[in-house]
């Protein structure tokens, strides 16, 4: 006897889905398929921006009780930065070239290469390079300011300051000699001792090196040095006279080390003797600060024996140091003093105004 076996059963088929009809609307998709994600639209050039702080809705199908999405403001170009720097910060931010020093001697507190002038600046007694550096700041880019680093102070502190005044004035000679010359117009600036030392370098140059214009502030003549000096101060009365004892008295150390900085330049001082000998054929301007306690005079006149040149005096608002660590001092009449010269034969030779040089 035959068996016979049924065949499986087969699915039931699926009867084909009609494409739909075309039509106006979109295509209505069938039960079974999902519908698609479609991608939100971008704004156009012509859609009105988002405004800070509004809300913006959030995705289809969010659930319910979910805070919006705010949108963060974005700062115009004229909106103050989110961490505001610090004062001291705020200065160095966008105050130019990084400062750099030149050999031992001196510190370019804002260099300027393109700067067809360069004046070079000689501090008080007690004092460093970094006096200058506000001033660097304020003459740019009329000037390239080089200020002295004298030795057994700040970053020369290890370096012994020469015995006397003398061989003071021969090392500094030395020392700025190369950087002087045809080609690039030169200046001196020198305040108190710094003023002292600033004219007797000049003198001391080769007639080819000498700087086109000194300027001298807070200082009696040279002849009047030795009686009008300083040679009677102690360092603490010193200190408290150039209103310097201000800006150090809460830190004991920092007192201390300019107290040292000041007895070492008053030794030198001391040694100081005048020489009649000819006197520059730089220009020369005399400044002087109006409320200044060390000087017996603000008549400057007696500057003018000291210079075959023209001569120019003025006072101005002001203590005994017209630049510091926290002022930048003359810098209008130092802006002045610097821009082009006339031609020599304008000149005048003698008293009065100095024109610019």
């Amino acid at each position: 006897m035959t068996t016979t076996t049924d065949p499986a059963p087969r699915p039931p088929e699926v009867p084909e889905q009609p494409l739909p009809a075309k039509s106006d609307g979109p295509p209505i998709p069938p039960a079974a398929v999902r519908p698609p994600i479609t991608a939100r639209p971008r704004p156009t050039a012509s859609a009105a921006p988002v405004q800070a702080g509004a809300a913006v809705p959030g995705p289809v199908g969010a659930p319910p009780g979910r805070p919006p999405v705010t949108a963060r403001p974005r700062p115009d170009a004229g909106a103050v930065p989110y961490r505001a720097a610090s004062a001291p910060a705020a200065a160095r931010v966008g105050a130019g070239p990084r400062p750099r020093t030149e050999g031992d001697w001196f510190l370019l507190p804002a260099p300027q290469p393109a700067t067809p002038a360069r004046l070079f600046c000689f501090p008080h007694a007690g004092g460093d390079a970094t006096a200058f550096t506000p001033l660097a700041r304020a003459l740019a880019p009329a000037a390239e300011v080089w200020a002295l680093r004298p030795p057994a102070r700040g970053g020369r502190s290890r370096e012994p300051m020469p015995a006397d005044f003398a061989a003071l004035v021969g090392a500094v000679t030395a020392a700025v000699a190369p950087h002087l010359g045809p080609g690039r117009r030169a200046a001196f600036y020198g305040q108190s001792f710094g003023a002292l030392l600033a004219y007797e370098v000049a003198r001391a140059l080769p007639a080819d090196r000498r700087p086109e214009l000194v300027v001298v502030a807070g200082a009696p003549s040279p002849d009047e040095w030795t009686e009008r000096g300083t040679k009677d101060l102690d360092a603490a009365e010193l200190l408290r006279l150039t209103g310097l004892e201000e800006l150090v008295r809460a830190d004991p150390e920092l007192v201390e080390l300019a107290l040292g900085g000041i007895r070492t330049d008053l030794a030198v001082s001391a040694t100081y003797r005048y020489r009649p000998d000819a006197p520059i054929g730089s220009a020369l301007y005399a400044v002087a600060g109006a409320d200044d306690p060390m000087l017996a005079t603000t008549d400057l006149t007696g500057w003018a024996a000291h210079t075959r040149g023209a001569f120019g005096h003025r006072v101005l608002p002001g203590g005994h140091l017209l630049a510091t660590v926290d002022r930048p001092g003359p810098v209008d009449l130092l802006t002045s003093l610097l821009a082009p010269r006339p031609s020599p034969s304008t000149v005048p030779v003698g008293g009065g105004e100095l024109p610019p040089w």
